[in-house]
């Protein structure tokens, strides 16, 4: 049987209304795919202290925690991921690769154009066709 592994995802949008967009590395699963920044949910934590946390971890910012976006399944090869994104803002801090290949801002619009994890199509697909009131 597969293992399932809860996950989170940030939304991270500025002041301009771009969504950062991150380049998994060529060491990591699923390299070359982009994602939205984040990882797994600690044991006790709650799924926004596990964001704030893994943002803080692998790009060195803090950010806010807004709406829940999407709550997607998906089975890959090896292991079953269960991603929930959210929308978030970076409070302190400049985000900087560490663990990603490489970091984008990119608009709603621009955002299908990137090869996604497909864990993360489902809230792609929402993001492009609707614009959150923030």
């Amino acid at each position: 049987m597969k293992k399932t592994v809860h996950v989170v995802g940030a939304i991270i949008e500025n002041d301009n209304k771009e969504i950062l967009c991150a380049l998994r590395g060529p060491e990591m699963t699923l390299p070359n795919y982009w994602e939205f920044p984040g990882g797994k949910i600690e044991q006790g934590e709650s799924k926004e202290e596990a964001l704030k946390r893994e943002i803080q971890e692998e790009l060195g910012c803090t950010i806010e925690v807004f709406d829940h976006v999407e709550d997607t399944t998906y089975e890959y090869e090896k292991v079953i991921v269960r991603l929930e994104t959210f929308i978030a803002k970076v409070v302190s801090g400049i985000p900087k690769v560490s663990e990603h290949a490489e970091l984008k801002w990119m608009t709603r619009q621009e955002l299908p154009s990137l090869n996604w994890a497909p864990a993360d199509i489902p809230a792609i697909e929402k993001l492009s066709n609707t614009i959150l009131n923030k």
